[in-house]
């Protein structure tokens, strides 16, 4: 089974292309599904959380307190890679699972989906990089009418990302999302092709 990467920065529109993608009928994983999934009461990575952290970091129905979490780590950059070794090892296996049970049921092609792939060298042990890119004011308006960020904040947010140009030294195609839903459906068809990909059967 050949395995592609799907990436971009934030708002560039990862998940709309993973949708494409699986409406032409290919698996794709979403990574941060997989990361919440790990974190999920009674598994392993909660209580590693927990035992190194502190019960603060858990709510009181059980559940991780993320937002006591992401103030943590954007202060303590140890804190941070302490997580990321709790936690990035228990996501690789997770999605390695994933794709064992894909390749049994006979499937030929699957994307994993991830923001950070290329920043944290993941991206390396997948058949290619499908980058998805947006143009920087349209980025900024997406994060806005999403989140409802101020626009400092949100500039700041991706400013603190590897940028596009950087991205596309490791990246095998791009997809352009900048224009109308039909010119990204062409964008994504010739991505596909630029990979090697043909239609399921």
């Amino acid at each position: 089974m050949r395995v592609f990467g799907l990436t971009g920065g934030i708002a560039a529109g990862k998940s709309t292309v993973a949708s494409q993608l699986r409406q032409r009928g290919w698996p794709v994983i979403d990574a941060d599904l997989v990361a919440r999934a790990v974190v999920e009461p009674g598994q392993p990575g909660l209580l590693e959380i927990q035992e190194k952290f502190g019960p603060a970091y858990i709510q009181p129905d059980g559940t991780l307190n993320r937002s006591a979490m992401r103030m943590r780590i954007a202060n303590d950059p140890q804190a941070q890679a302490e997580l990321n070794a709790i936690l990035h090892p228990k996501i690789r296996q997770h999605i390695q699972n994933q794709l064992a049970e894909l390749k049994a049921t006979g499937h030929k092609v699957a994307f994993v989906e991830a923001a950070l792939m290329i920043e944290a060298g993941s991206y390396r042990q997948y058949d290619g990089v499908l980058l998805v890119t947006a143009p920087y004011w349209q980025r900024v308006r997406r994060v806005q009418q999403r989140d409802g960020m101020a626009i400092a904040n949100v500039r700041a947010l991706i400013k603190r990302q590897m940028p596009d140009w950087q991205k596309r030294k490791y990246a095998t195609c791009e997809v352009r999302n900048g224009g109308s839903q039909s010119q990204l459906v062409e964008q994504v068809e010739l991505a596909l092709q630029q990979l090697g990909i043909h239609p399921p059967d």
